[in-house]
């Protein structure tokens, strides 16, 4: 079963997060605190997928009212290979196209193998056109990757 996460699934979605290898999470960004903030302001756009009574999939999704964002797309490493990636991403771009919104991106870190895989599998284009650039405000908030 897809459908729209709440704060309620947050500590199911922590803990498949959690066992993702090589996921990378946020200090305060990726705290229940932050993800209630992410839901807030992107209540119908970020979904689950459940399987067997058990969390088995998620994506947070979001947008500036121009484009949205697909940030930590995931599946337990048992049960890739089912269409449940495929199903989660297009519930979110459904979810996003009810917000008029027409364009979708995301981020995939190089070393992704897995991920990088399925989004070539699945039709997205890979940009090599621009360069990607952030600046950290908030020292506090860092990334560590699931070993």
């Amino acid at each position: 079963m897809i459908r729209t996460m709440t704060i309620d699934d947050y500590d199911r979605v922590a803990a498949l997060w959690a066992g993702i290898k090589g996921f990378g999470i946020r200090s305060i960004d990726d705290s229940r605190e932050g993800i209630e903030r992410f839901l807030r302001r992107n209540p119908n756009t970020s979904v689950v997928a459940e399987m067997d009574g058990k969390l088995v999939g998620s994506i947070l999704c979001g947008h500036d009212g121009r484009q949205g964002c697909l940030y930590h797309v995931c599946v337990d490493a048992s049960y890739r290979q089912h269409g449940i990636g495929r199903k989660l991403v297009a519930k979110a771009i459904e979810a996003l196209k009810a917000e008029q919104i027409n364009k979708v991106y995301l981020i995939a870190f190089t070393r992704n193998e897995g991920g990088n895989a399925f989004w070539k599998k699945v039709g997205w284009q890979c940009q090599d056109d621009r360069n990607y650039y952030d600046l950290n405000l908030n020292e506090a908030n860092m990334t560590v990757f699931n070993e």
